[in-house]
């Protein structure tokens, strides 16, 4: 019986232990952000596909509306002024602020 309770004792202490320095770890743990993707490639299919382009002002495509960008797009997953940011369409790829592909949506 006093093995059990003993048990009990080093859990509850280990327990309380650990839980107090959760607090301690936590801006530590706010820190860690993960690596930033990388460009897309412009021979990546599905660029190739939407007619992607890293300068909006450099596309001949018919669908193309001036003033139009990857940084005012719906799918643009970063801050309009950022220079590259995720893109919905482009999994694991980051795309131009100032590029542009036919699937150009406003935000």
């Amino acid at each position: 019986m006093s093995n059990e309770l003993e048990a009990r004792r080093r859990f509850l202490l280990k327990l309380t232990v650990a839980a107090g320095t959760l607090p301690l770890l936590g801006p530590a743990l706010r820190t860690v952000r993960a690596a930033d993707p990388p460009p897309l490639p412009l021979d990546n299919p599905t660029a190739k596909a939407l007619a992607y382009v890293e300068d909006a002002a450099q596309t001949k495509h018919p669908s193309f509306k001036p003033g139009s960008n990857c940084a005012n797009c719906k799918f643009y997953q970063g801050p309009a002024d950022a220079p590259r940011a995720p893109c919905q369409l482009f999994a694991g790829f980051s795309v131009a602020g100032p590029g542009w592909c036919s699937a150009w949506a406003p935000k």
